[in-house]
């Protein structure tokens, strides 16, 4: 007999194209939502010297609520971020209707695989 399958909660998360300062902002929202291996004591995102692109991961547990989601909102975004989301479908569902209680949400392109979904984001303020 076949054991049901388990859902993997862990979604990597991948942003580029934004100052260090928005991965950070971005970061801080998602662990009001999640755990992460983001811990609090980390280095916080920063700029590297050279000409090279930066990219920041983080990989957050959708399966629990985290342990911050009192923490302040962080201040908004100067520009819009560019996010790779990846992890078993219901987990990335979970993630993104997190980031869709701050953020305007638009989905780039996706590519679905049998276990696992990859969708890239663009995150933007909302409106005021």
């Amino acid at each position: 007999m076949n054991a049901p399958a388990q859902s993997a909660p862990n979604v990597q998360v991948v942003l580029s194209d934004c100052s260090a300062t928005d991965a950070g902002h971005l970061f801080t929202e998602l662990c009001r939502h999640f755990d992460s291996d983001r811990g609090a004591d980390d280095v916080p995102p920063h700029d590297t010297e050279g000409s090279r692109p930066t990219m920041w991961t983080g990989t957050f547990d959708t399966s629990a609520p985290a342990g911050t989601p009192d923490a302040p909102r962080p201040p908004r975004l100067s520009g819009p971020v560019k996010a790779e989301v990846q992890g078993e479908p219901q987990a990335v569902s979970r993630l993104r209707e997190a980031l869709e209680e701050t953020f305007t949400v638009e989905e780039l392109g996706h590519v679905s695989g049998d276990q696992e979904i990859e969708l890239e984001l663009r995150l933007q303020n909302r409106a005021a």
